[in-house]
């Protein structure tokens, strides 16, 4: 596959003079296909490309090699504790935890910091189904809130406001006035790597009493100010699935400054075992969490490409801009003041009058081999979370309806 870095500059321009020849700067809205769908295969996508495609270009194969050989693959080897050093080194965390994979983490952590059945927990309209099902397998309920429309994440004020209306003081509790349930914890998340207004949620959380988990799955690389995302609240989440910006093949990690919550997330994630040379005693309810030796090797060896790679997706986006932004159709997804993203998803927000295109954009782009995919539909109209307490959320399906996620692997730049 030709690079976009070295494809760019001829293609885009050529493209760019043919399209505006035929129609215009503004196309048309039977257009509007045609015009993203061309200019993408440009940047030379096809069958062969993926969505996010993992950049496996360092040390992969020694590393599983070398633990392959010692026969350490299963939770317990070298190769989880450097995992979690290297982690912890990158996003300035002193307590990193790896665990199996994401959603598993963000379970781990509200069970971690209290949440229990009967709770609810404040979590976006606008995300991956994951961050309600761990707040389900908590046996607690999702609460869903809209999200901003400059960040994408939870929009502070406005879940000040909401709190200030629904909730009411019960002691130190704060108590659904509708649904008598404690409202126990809010878990916002870094949308497609972007980071939400991390200071604004802050200080709602510690306003309302609060436990503060960052659903910081997809925002490796991201930093608000100079603060890496998961490190502004109690505990922060990662996710190193196959399309993340690094992967374990499977595997997450949890960050956090409090010493006491992460021997608690330690314990927790290996079954709760009480610490014993040859005795099998526990004493909590546990899970076996902990990420396995042979993860954790490909997760060291990624890790030493993170910075590189995170550049090359910073790259993407801009020549992304520069050869999308005079169609005329919508425009991309970028950065907010003060914050830094890693770009792990690029999205292409299509103007409001041409919101009936989505699904005619996505069929005529996927008929032509190029990976793209809707943002995920609000998880407050999802079957198994229309009954939860949830606020309008019109931004969440005004974005839904509109934005198409474009082919991101670092692979397309050199």
């Amino acid at each position: 596959m030709p690079g976009l870095g070295t494809t760019l500059s001829w293609r885009a321009t050529i493209l760019r003079s043919s399209w505006c020849d035929r129609v215009g700067v503004r196309a048309l809205s039977s257009d509007v296909a045609e015009a993203l769908a061309g200019r993408l295969q440009s940047f030379g996508v096809g069958q062969e490309a993926g969505l996010h495609e993992p950049v496996f270009g360092g040390n992969e194969k020694a590393y599983l090699s070398e633990c392959i050989d010692s026969g350490y693959v299963s939770s317990v080897g070298p190769f989880v504790g450097r995992f979690e050093s290297e982690l912890a080194r990158f996003v300035g965390a002193p307590y990193v935890v790896a665990a199996v994979n994401g959603t598993a983490a963000l379970h781990l952590a509200l069970v971690a910091l209290g949440v229990r059945p009967g709770d609810e927990v404040i979590v976006p309209a606008l995300t991956f189904v994951a961050t309600a099902s761990a707040v389900a397998l908590a046996g607690a309920t999702p609460h869903f809130v809209d999200v901003s429309a400059k960040t994408w994440g939870m929009d502070a004020e406005a879940l000040r406001l909401h709190l200030n209306t629904v909730g009411r003081r019960d002691g130190g509790t704060l108590v659904n006035r509708e649904t008598k349930r404690p409202i126990r914890a809010i878990m916002p998340m870094h949308t497609l790597g972007f980071p939400f207004d991390a200071e604004g949620i802050s200080a709602v959380a510690q306003d309302f009493g609060l436990s503060f988990v960052e659903d910081a799955a997809e925002s490796l690389g991201s930093f608000s100010g100079d603060v890496h995302t998961g490190l502004i609240g109690d505990v922060g989440v990662f996710s190193f699935n196959g399309n993340k910006t690094i992967t374990t093949g499977g595997g997450g990690a949890l960050v956090t400054t409090n010493e006491e919550i992460a021997l608690r997330l330690k314990h927790l994630s290996t079954t709760a075992k009480v610490p014993h040379r040859f005795e099998f005693d526990h004493d909590a309810v546990g899970y076996n969490y902990r990420m396995p030796n042979i993860n954790a090797a490909l997760g060291v060896a990624q890790l030493e490409q993170l910075p590189g790679l995170v550049e090359r997706q910073r790259r993407l986006h801009e020549a992304y801009r520069s050869a999308l932004e005079d169609l005329g159709i919508g425009v991309l997804k970028s950065e907010t003041p003060l914050t830094k993203s890693n770009y792990w998803l690029h999205a292409f927000v299509l103007s409001r009058n041409l919101a009936s295109e989505r699904d005619n954009v996505l069929e005529t782009c996927l008929n032509r081999g190029i990976p793209v995919r809707p943002l995920w539909k609000p998880l407050n109209n999802l079957v198994p979370y229309r009954l939860s307490p949830s606020t309008p959320a019109p931004t969440s399906t005004d974005l839904y309806s509109r934005t198409i996620c474009l082919p991101s692997s670092a692979s397309l730049v050199a």
